[in-house]
C-alpha cells in the first residue's frame, strides 16, 4: 500500500516520504495514529500545502525530546531488588521497574521508550540501559541494581513453644480409622 508519511517512521522514512508497506501495518497502526495518509493525488497536494507546517511541528517536538535527552543523560538509577548470595535476583528487573524509579526522579520515562535487548536484569550490578526517545534521539541511563538478602533465619519451635499447637483427636473418628 503506498502512503505519505506524516513524521519520521523508524525504518519507514521520513516525512513527506511516498512509501509502499504493508496495508496491515498502514490500516492498524500508521494511518489512525496520524502518522501517514494514504498516497492519492488529492492527499499528495494537500500534503505539499501542510509540508511547512508538518516540518515544524516534528523540529519543535524534536527540541522538546532533546531536552529531555539532555536531563536524563548520564543519571544513575538505583533499584534494590530481593537477591540470594550470589547476586541472582529472585525475580527479574524489567522495562516497569525502570520507568516506576526514573519517574521518582521525575524523568519522566515511558515504558515504550526502554530498550532492554538481553531481556529482563537477573543479577546484581551495574548496566547500561538506553532509552530510544525519539527516531533520532537515544540517551544511556546508568541502572544500579542493588540486593537486598532475604536470608531470614527461620524459627524452629522448641517442644516448650509448641505446646499452644497441640493437635487434640477427636477419639470417635480414631475408632473409626482403626
Amino acid at each position: 500500500m503506498n502512503i505519505i508519511l506524516l513524521e519520521k517512521i523508524d525504518n519507514v522514512g521520513g516525512i513527506g516520504d511516498e512509501v509502499n508497506v504493508k496495508s496491515g501495518y498502514a490500516r492498524n497502526y500508521l494511518i489512525p495514529q496520524g502518522k501517514a495518509t494514504v498516497a492519492t493525488p488529492e492527499n499528495i497536494t494537500k500534503f505539499e500545502t501542510m509540508r511547512e507546517a508538518l516540518e515544524a511541528k516534528a523540529a519543535s517536538a524534536l527540541e522538546l525530546v532533546q531536552a529531555r535527552a539532555a536531563r536524563i543523560e548520564g543519571k544513575v538509577i538505583k533499584i534494590h531488588a530481593n537477591a540470594g548470595p550470589e547476586g541472582k535476583l529472585f525475580g527479574s528487573v524489567g522495562s516497569i521497574d525502570i520507568t516506576n524509579a526514573c519517574n521518582a526522579l521525575d524523568l519522566n520515562v515511558e515504558r515504550s521508550e526502554i530498550r532492554l535487548p538481553e531481556g529482563p536484569i537477573r543479577a546484581t550490578g551495574e548496566y547500561q540501559v538506553d532509552l530510544h526517545l525519539h527516531s533520532d534521539v537515544n540517551v544511556s541511563l546508568t541502572v544500579i541494581v542493588e540486593g537486598e538478602s532475604v536470608d531470614a533465619p527461620i524459627d524452629i519451635l522448641d517442644d516448650d513453644e509448641s505446646q499452644g499447637d497441640e493437635v487434640i483427636e477427636d477419639e470417635a473418628n480414631t475408632e473409626n480409622l482403626q
